[in-house]
């Protein structure tokens, strides 16, 4: 996958929409690269009072079609906790110029029962292979930013663990910094755990040098916190991906 593409999968979970029970929301975001756009995405979440389920679409935009245009789909659905959610089945797809890639998750009891990429990434001698153990609760990309709670000073200080078919990650959250319109930026660090080639420079860019920052807002009485703002650091520059639109449908 390219790392235009790895970095725009990475931001599917820092743009996931939660909602409230029994409602439908509809999300639009624009991607910019140093302030140019790149790239825009859309989520569509229906929450019922058990049940959740959130599609997203994904296309390039800007100068980034000059160089291969870029469109991609996932969907997750699953049960809706006290505490947050459980998903049950994860699905992605990319088309970048002449490559395609599928991504399916399937889930059970709180875990990765299973996973399959079409094509199987190159791996290569330098390759950190994902273990059991690393799945043990690694949410996939839309899941794992649904943050519930009732204390804003809760939203940051914990870490999401993820998983997108193939890079597991974890993403460590600081702050809080509270502002008066109610919405939370926490401050965070990107580190890769497995699924990845050692040594890959925008891996380890990100790893070590990348600065990076979400900012969550509260949607109504509901108790979800969802991401508005995320800025990522790479070595061409700052990735940001900003909330254009939340609506109830």
């Amino acid at each position: 996958m390219k790392p235009l593409v790895k970095v725009l999968s990475l931001l599917l979970l820092l743009a996931a929409p939660a909602a409230a029970p029994a409602q439908s929301f509809h999300a639009d975001y624009s991607i910019t690269l140093l302030g140019m756009p790149v790239g825009k995405a859309t989520f569509v979440s229906n929450f019922s009072d058990k049940a959740f389920r959130i599609d997203g679409q994904l296309s390039s935009a800007g100068i980034a079609r000059l160089f291969a245009r870029t469109t991609g789909t996932a969907r997750v659905e699953g049960t809706i906790r006290r505490d947050g959610v459980e998903p049950r089945h994860f699905s992605s797809e990319y088309k970048s110029g002449k490559k395609h890639s599928v991504t399916a998750i399937r889930y059970a009891k709180g875990r990765v029962a299973s996973y399959e990429n079409r094509p199987e990434p190159r791996k290569g001698r330098t390759w950190v292979e994902v273990s059991n153990a690393h799945l043990a609760r690694a949410l996939d990309p839309l899941s794992a930013t649904l943050i519930r709670t009732s204390d804003p000073a809760k939203v940051c200080n914990r870490t999401i663990s993820f998983f997108d078919g193939e890079l597991r990650g974890d993403l460590a959250l600081g702050g809080p910094n509270l502002s008066e319109n109610g919405t939370v930026t926490c401050a965070a660090r990107f580190t890769p755990v497995s699924g990845y080639r050692q040594g890959r420079k925008q891996i380890e860019y990100m790893r070590t040098q990348g600065r990076m920052s979400i900012t969550f807002a509260p949607l109504g009485s509901t108790g979800f916190y969802a991401p508005i703002d995320a800025r990522v650091g790479t070595q061409i520059g700052t990735l940001r991906i900003t909330a254009t639109r939340v609506a109830a449908r």
